[in-house]
């Protein structure tokens, strides 16, 4: 399998619209049914292949940092006591002791493009991934896939495609190609947040993006667009060959209060299949 040595976590969003509920906790640790929105996209990182893992935050949200951090007196306090399941579950939303975590800040919210930028110094040899935890994907590890579909030199980007309704596509950057049975789609360019009259198709770039590191020399001279925002977007643009690419797992909204109930019942549904089997049989 294909590796992403560097995969890049912008995580440093307010998270208002699932307010109140945001207010104290970040949005990447709300539960998705037993387990935070952040420890999928770790897992998924992870599977990927990656080595370092760069989150790009902001000072009011301590508590992801904490929450990566090993816990080495609650890990003990639940061996003492004999908790072997918790113990486990803690044990397996640790970070592997051989793979760096770096976090960086993004003091204002400039765009998502701005944020990936911030990640720059810190980038180990070979194409970057990049994870958006909001758009939580369930099935075959989505940014492994993507690994495997990568071309070094004939890419400069490869991005998650999921086609959207005609009156969603304003909330999206919108490939223009024409898709074929391949996976990975080459497309002429992207456009950012479209009027549904100009959009050049409905095939929208959704939360996971492998970028060849020349994107980052592209974005540091990219100026605001959309929104007076760096978009990550614009510079992909910029760079050409751009691949849309049609993952096989199910993706689900999670920066909104439906999309985290509708993630939750996937994912309860999926603890309990082993059960429902045994009782079946």
């Amino acid at each position: 399998m294909a590796a992403l040595p560097t995969v890049v976590f912008p995580v440093a969003g307010m998270g208002t619209r699932m307010l109140p509920a945001t207010k104290a906790t970040p949005k990447e640790l709300l539960p998705v049914y037993d387990t935070p929105l952040l420890q999928f996209a770790v897992d998924e990182a992870l599977a990927a292949g990656a080595r370092r893992l760069v989150f790009v935050s902001h000072p009011e949200k301590s508590a992801i940092e904490e929450y990566l951090r090993p816990a080495p007196r609650l890990e003990k306090g639940l061996a003492e006591k004999g908790k072997d399941d918790l113990l486990e579950a803690v044990r397996n939303a640790s970070v592997p002791g051989d793979v760096d975590v770096v976090f960086v800040m993004q003091h204002e919210p400039l765009g998502l493009g701005h944020a990936v930028l911030q990640a720059a110094d810190h980038l180990l040899e070979g194409p970057v991934g990049v994870i958006l935890p909001d758009d939580l994907m369930l099935g075959p590890p989505c940014l492994a896939e993507m690994a495997d579909a990568f071309v070094p030199g004939d890419m400069r980007s490869l991005i998650a495609a999921q086609e959207v309704p005609r009156d969603r596509v304003s909330s999206y950057g919108i490939f223009d190609c024409t898709p074929g049975e391949a996976a990975a789609t080459p497309a002429r360019g992207l456009v950012e947040k479209p009027d549904p009259d100009d959009a050049p198709s409905r095939l929208a770039a959704v939360g996971r993006y492998v970028l060849d590191p020349s994107v980052f020399d592209t974005l540091r001279d990219t100026e605001p667009g959309t929104g007076g925002e760096i978009q990550l977007t614009d510079a992909i643009a910029s760079t050409g060959a751009i691949h849309a690419f049609r993952f096989s797992g199910t993706r689900f909204d999670c920066g909104n209060p439906d999309g985290i109930v509708d993630a939750t019942l996937a994912v309860q549904q999926m603890r309990n299949a082993p059960a429902l089997n045994v009782a079946a049989e």
